[in-house]
């Protein structure tokens, strides 16, 4: 294409942990009209989950610029640049106070960004909440066939516009079709908080080493999120690697950290309780199995794969049941094993330029305002330091200024005094507690 049709774009991204990161900066990439050149400004969210750098380097994905920024510096910062198009990869109540916060911003602009938001994998829990607290933006995306129906249907039973539900897939699958390794290699894609108690994540854990010990000619994977004292998108009160302090592993087992994509490079059976790794997986033919072990239940996700074919129990994978998932059920999830995932942007794409060229932006406009949810809002806006009308609290803090090197200090002795306290002391009070 000749250079003199080249569009230069700039993204921004606000992103609240590592996975948000992920999925926030790749569907940037994705949804920006394909004769555009991207540069991308990343923000993250300052908070418990913000990404330490070995987290950021994990996830792979490069910026233009990166920096740290509380919600009311980001607000700052998009109103004194201009950007074509803002990804919110957060979660809901943030999505929601960043709404508000923008289009006081931009209160008075023809022409203003272009704001995205969506999900970074399976949504199986708080559909209605997490949907209304991410409407007002001018796409909402929706990974799959499945997920766009139930997001219009949610949006139009309260009288809210649907018409920001856009389909498309998730940005992060890929990877060659797969093909039988030697050794034989089984990975279990551990999740941070499901299952939430000690006696569930143990079984899970013995399970796994029991069936290394049953098959010493596999490798057998345990694919850890992140590393203790390291948050992500959800606390993980009991990391795995404490737990298997006290197990003894044969020689086949071993715990893994890295990118899932390639890890399941050298995947033949990847077995999860409802990682969104499994929609990875299964866009790449990998034998993949959700366990039964535990139940089917909402509380863990597992439910989102009745219909799938791939729930099977450990006793199962013991005696080497292979897993085959349903083809009509896999198409409606948007993991397009088929090569339709080449295409499954360009509705978004489209959506995008023509807003990009249209004379002028309406308002955004929220679902949720202070006459819709007077008892609500308020609060959740100023949990992000906003008053009702989007605009900064006093005292929050200012954007004009780099930390002092002391108070950087201070805050990572914070932020990492809470992650102890979550991973440590908080499971003794619990136990205590019980007694």
């Amino acid at each position: 294409m000749p250079a003199s049709t080249t569009k230069s774009l700039r993204v921004a991204v606000l992103a609240d942990s590592d996975t948000r990161w992920k999925w926030g900066s790749l569907t940037a990439n994705r949804i920006s009209p394909a004769e555009s050149d991207i540069r991308l400004d990343g923000f993250l969210l300052r908070g418990r989950a913000t990404p330490t750098p070995r987290q950021l380097e994990e996830v792979g994905v490069r910026a233009d610029t990166l920096r740290e920024v509380t919600g009311v510096e980001f607000l700052r910062a998009l109103g004194q640049e201009t950007y074509d198009i803002v990804v919110l990869a957060l979660v809901g109540g943030a999505v929601q106070a960043m709404l508000h916060g923008l289009a006081h911003a931009w209160d008075g602009r023809t022409k203003r960004p272009v704001v995205v938001t969506g999900y970074v994998g399976v949504v199986y829990e708080k559909l209605a909440d997490g949907l209304l607290l991410r409407h007002g933006a001018d796409l909402v995306l929706a990974n799959s066939r499945q997920d766009a129906d139930r997001f219009r249907a949610v949006y139009e039973g309260v009288g809210a516009d649907a018409g920001s539900v856009t389909e498309v897939a998730l940005p992060f699958l890929g990877g060659s079709r797969y093909e039988e390794h030697d050794p034989y290699t089984v990975v279990f894609a551990a999740q941070p908080s499901v299952p939430e108690t000690r006696k569930d994540r143990r079984y899970l854990l013995n399970r796994l080493i029991r069936h290394a010990r049953l098959h010493p000619d596999r490798e057998v994977l345990l694919k850890l999120r992140s590393k203790p004292g390291e948050h992500t998108t959800h606390i993980e009160e009991l990391p795995y690697q404490k737990l298997v302090q006290k197990a003894d592993p044969p020689a086949n087992f071993r715990l893994v950290y890295g990118h899932m994509g390639e890890v399941l490079d050298r995947t033949d059976l990847l077995v999860t309780i409802s990682s969104t790794a499994a929609l990875e997986s299964l866009h790449r033919r990998v034998p993949t199995v959700v366990l039964t072990d535990l139940g089917v239940r909402e509380a863990l996700g597992n439910h989102h794969f009745v219909g799938s074919g791939c729930l099977a129990s450990w006793d199962q994978l013991d005696a080497g049941h292979r897993p085959v998932p349903d083809a009509a059920w896999v198409a409606r999830q948007g993991v397009a094993a088929d090569g339709a995932y080449d295409t499954a942007f360009d509705v978004a794409r489209c959506r995008i330029r023509e807003l990009l060229e249209a004379a002028g932006s309406p308002p955004l406009a929220p679902y949720y305002t202070p006459a819709t949810a007077p008892g609500y809002l308020p609060g959740l806006l100023a949990r992000h330091h906003l008053g009702p009308d989007g605009s900064p609290l006093p005292g929050a803090p200012a954007a004009d200024r780099e930390p002092s090197p002391v108070r950087q200090i201070v805050r990572r002795a914070a932020r990492g005094a809470y992650r102890h306290g979550v991973q440590r002391v908080a499971p003794v009070i619990r136990r205590m507690g019980e007694l």
